[in-house]
């Protein structure tokens, strides 16, 4: 993978996270595993920051970016919110599809 940033989420589709990677799964890291990574991190996403920091949580997440875009609420880092839609389509009769009214 090319020269990735410091704490870049970038989407992989294997079951095992590359070599020096971490999955975005709400998991905790020994600080003294990735300081680096610590230190952009701190406790944001968990950890008791003495001994470990969370990473982000995006099992059946989506990432968005941080702030307030116009008539939006802001957006602070490390927040969580949102909920589930079903996926309707009309044209994908063979999947099963919730009543989308």
């Amino acid at each position: 993978m090319a020269d990735p940033f410091i704490g870049e989420i970038r989407m992989f589709a294997a079951s095992f996270a590359p070599l020096n990677w971490a999955f975005c799964d709400g998991q905790t890291i020994n600080i003294e595993q990735n300081p680096a990574l610590f230190s952009l991190f701190g406790t944001i996403y968990g950890g008791d920051g003495r001994n470990d920091f969370g990473v982000p949580n995006l099992q059946d997440r989506v990432p968005v970016g941080v702030g307030q875009g116009t008539g939006l609420t802001n957006r602070p880092i490390g927040q969580v919110g949102g909920g589930q839609y079903p996926y309707c389509h009309p044209d994908i009769e063979s999947y099963p599809q919730p009543d989308c009214g």
